[in-house]
């Protein structure tokens, strides 16, 4: 066997349809769209969704459900992903290069999930009182974020 002499097996693939073009094809004159009506017309259809005028059935349900504008902005961090950094001195900065959190965040928190095995200072990054707890346990210190200026 060629690859160049593969094809299909024989009756698997059929012609197209080639309507309007006779009585003869059995799809001649109406071309298989019936008689008159908006379907029958050449440009005539409506939009997906169209009831004939009726409310729709996507504009009769209720609306449900909410989009948070600022999800995707706040991150939690586990002591055990911090316990894996090098870094001392931990910051925001820090656990973007670090890509423990995503770039567009703008607060991150620490939360108790895990163990933290070295002393590490926290720096404008905010922590549950576990979490702090346990940074304090091993010698570490959680500074707090400085609150912007109005």
């Amino acid at each position: 066997m060629k690859l160049n002499t593969l094809k299909p097996a024989p009756g698997s693939k059929r012609d197209n349809k080639r309507v309007g073009r006779g009585r003869g094809s059995g799809t001649g004159k109406t071309a298989g769209r019936g008689h008159k009506g908006q379907r029958a017309r050449s440009g005539g259809y409506h939009k997906v969704g169209f009831e004939g005028g009726q409310m729709p059935l996507h504009r009769r349900l209720p609306k449900r459900g909410f989009n948070s504008p600022t999800r995707g902005l706040y991150a939690e961090v586990r002591l055990s992903e911090i316990d894996a950094m090098q870094a001392v001195d931990i910051d925001l900065a820090a656990l973007k290069a670090a890509r423990i959190v995503p770039h567009r965040v703008l607060v991150a928190k620490v939360i108790l999930s895990g163990k933290l095995s070295r002393k590490v200072t926290l720096k404008g990054v905010k922590a549950t009182k576990g979490a702090r707890a346990a940074i304090e346990a091993v010698g570490g210190t959680v500074e707090q974020a400085q609150a912007p200026a109005a």
